[in-house]
């Protein structure tokens, strides 16, 4: 046990620290977007070194604090603020994203899932299966964000066809696509970045395949973990129906509804209805003289004898009746099939809010939803959260669920816009399958050109990125959307944040804290295993709070001067909080992918922990010894 002194705690250490409590409240409330938090942090440590400058010349500080560099070092906290921007990190993680949507838009994985699911049948082991199967492989080379969200539409179809509650599958196809990306360097953002904080610290980044062994390893634990014990903990949330209407249990809030003679509502349009109206109602659809009509419905003029599908609830219903002269009709049962009777094609759908949607944040209303897409949003569900009135003021956040009525045009524009996932398989016209051999080979080309010769994986990436549009796999005006702009904002962010824990001497004191908490478990003959292990669980405990980047940035500075503390091998340790960061079990919020299935598969939040805590243990155990085996604790 080495002799552990304390270093002073210094002005800039303390800055340091306040801004991290303030980051991390914000990151696990959510009170503020992830990426403005990052992007706050950043601000605020650019400005600690001007402002306490001027309060020290006013005589209201003794001397200046300087969080991002030290007096006469040379260096510029400017470009160290804004380094996050500049970040080989960054900048691959974003020609990524662009890899990954050239990808997509080829349709190669939705012809995989399809083949895949014309032979699991209505076997609930042959889907969980064929999900896991499918998406781990995947993610080790696209996003493992984006292979979820191109995968979970397949996954809900499969599900529903086979009578299996969706929710068996998809929490697993989250936690599948997490050890998935353990099995190469792009497998996560978490992965990339966590490279670059090695290469600077210890002057060691990671190789495309420098961790594959171990991805392997934890990506068979972790598959059969969630094919015994884990497929009988996920629990079926979400009831196993084709029928939407029953799955969101709207029996109660749709109606039929005909206007009667003396009702005031004729001669005003639909729009002017509902605008002075002031129950809690939207109109669904008309039918008039044998025809149905759909959204756009604002500019139709009402007559007597119309019959309008209506979602609201039944004390509503009966004083509305009243005031707008309507008579229901109740013999009539609006189902899925009512609602879509008159179209050869569907158009009643769930869709997924997806990660860095415009609509994060934002309410039915501030989007002026109905308008906007053409569509009606008949139920809104957030995890077991499920709201059939009452709607249009609920913030929108990533993983809500909504229930939608639209035309079939207008779905299709919904599939095609990156705000939203359709939540079941949507036929989609404008994949670019002629592509698929190009697509795939550039980014087998990206790989290899990384893994076997000296070019560094940001040139590798960026021209990967750049062929995929010169070979006519993504348009130019795609690139844009292709890109996870939340996410590049956080990394930009929250990267000057462990550079400023190295300056200030706080990623030492840190490490001196845990070592001193770690020196019981090496007096009583625990050895250096045991100490990265807690190391593991101390970082996947605070990912599970906090944004898994966050926690790679604040947690390998940590880790590496433990590992100096403790003559042990610091690149070790530098795995063990990789590999903690992006396996987030515990909680909705620890991972994207998480967030994506929280709302389609209706979970509670202790259902994560129910199934997650177990298997992260399990991880605690099996990443510790791998990392043990195969690289050593001792130093290098």
């Amino acid at each position: 046990m080495p002799d552990v002194s304390l270093p002073p705690v210094t002005p800039g250490m303390l800055f340091v620290f306040a801004v991290i409590i303030a980051a991390l409240v914000l990151f696990a409330t959510e009170a503020l977007p992830v990426d403005v938090t990052a992007i706050g942090v950043m601000v605020a440590l650019m400005l600690a070194e001007p402002v306490t400058v001027l309060a020290a010349d006013v005589g209201l500080l003794a001397e200046p604090v300087y969080v991002l560099h030290q007096p006469g070092d040379g260096i510029s906290p400017l470009d160290r603020g804004l380094s996050g921007f500049a970040s080989t990190a960054t900048i691959t993680v974003l020609a990524m994203f662009i890899l990954s949507d050239g990808v997509q838009r080829t349709g190669i994985i939705q012809i995989l899932g399809a083949k895949i699911a014309s032979l699991t049948g209505d076997s609930e082991t042959k889907q969980l299966g064929a999900t896991v199967g499918l998406v781990a492989p995947i993610s080790g080379f696209i996003n493992n964000t984006a292979a979820v969200a191109i995968l979970l539409p397949m996954v809900t179809d499969i599900a529903h066809k086979g009578k299996v509650s969706p929710s068996k599958l998809l929490l697993p196809l989250s936690y599948a696509s997490m050890f998935g990306g353990m099995l190469t360097l792009i497998g996560t953002s978490t992965n990339i970045l966590a490279s670059q904080i090695s290469a600077e610290l210890i002057g060691r980044p990671f190789s495309m395949f420098e961790f594959t062994q171990l991805g392997v390893i934890v990506t068979i634990v972790g598959t059969i973990y969630l094919l015994t014990v884990g497929r009988y903990l996920v629990p079926s949330r979400i009831p196993a129906k084709e029928d939407l209407t029953e799955e969101f249990e709207m029996g109660e809030y749709l109606t039929e509804v005909v206007v009667r003679e003396d009702s005031p509502l004729i001669g005003r349009t639909v729009g002017e209805a509902l605008s002075a109206s002031e129950f809690d109602v939207d109109v669904v659809q008309l039918v008039r003289g044998g025809r149905t009509f759909l959204e756009p419905l604002g500019q139709k003029a009402i007559r007597a004898g119309d019959v309008f599908a209506v979602r609201t609830d039944r004390d509503t219903l009966v004083d509305l009746l009243d005031a707008e002269g309507l008579d229901m009709i109740p013999e009539v049962e609006v189902d899925e099939a009512e609602l879509e009777a008159a179209n050869e094609r569907k158009n009643l759908v769930e869709l997924v809010v997806a990660p860095g949607s415009s609509l994060i944040g934002e309410t039915l209303v501030s989007t002026n939803f109905r308008q906007r897409y053409d569509a009606t949003v008949l139920a809104l569900r957030h995890g077991q959260e499920l709201y059939r009135q009452r709607m249009d003021h609920v913030k929108l956040r990533i993983g809500d669920t909504l229930l939608v009525q639209a035309t079939p045009e207008s779905i299709e524009r919904l599939n095609r816009n990156n705000d939203f996932i359709v939540a079941q398989e949507v036929q989609r016209p404008d994949f670019r399958r002629t592509k698929i051999p190009v697509a795939v080979g550039i980014v087998a080309a990206v790989v290899g050109v990384a893994a076997l010769t000296p070019i560094h994986i940001v040139i590798s990436a960026l021209g990967g990125a750049l062929a995929m549009v010169l070979s006519g796999c993504l348009r130019p005006q795609e690139l844009y959307d292709a890109v996870q702009w939340d996410v590049i904002f956080l990394l930009a962010g929250v990267i000057p944040l462990g550079i400023a824990l190295q300056e200030t001497g706080g990623a030492d004191l840190l490490a001196d804290l845990f070592v001193m908490g770690a020196g019981s478990v090496l007096t009583a003959g625990g050895g250096l295993a045991v100490v990265l292990g807690l190391m593991y669980l101390v970082t996947a405990l605070l990912t599970n709070i906090i944004s898994n980047n966050a926690s790679v940035v604040l947690m390998i500075p940590v880790a590496i001067e433990t590992a100096q503390q403790l003559n042990a091998n610091a690149f070790a340790f530098v795995l063990g909080v990789t590999f903690a960061a992006s396996t987030a079990f515990m909680t909705p919020v620890g991972y994207q992918t998480n967030l994506l299935v929280y709302g389609p598969g209706g979970y509670r939040f202790t259902d994560y922990l129910k199934v997650g805590a177990p298997l992260q243990a399990v991880f605690a155990v099996v990443t510790t010894l791998g990392i043990a085996y195969f690289w050593g604790l001792a130093p290098a």
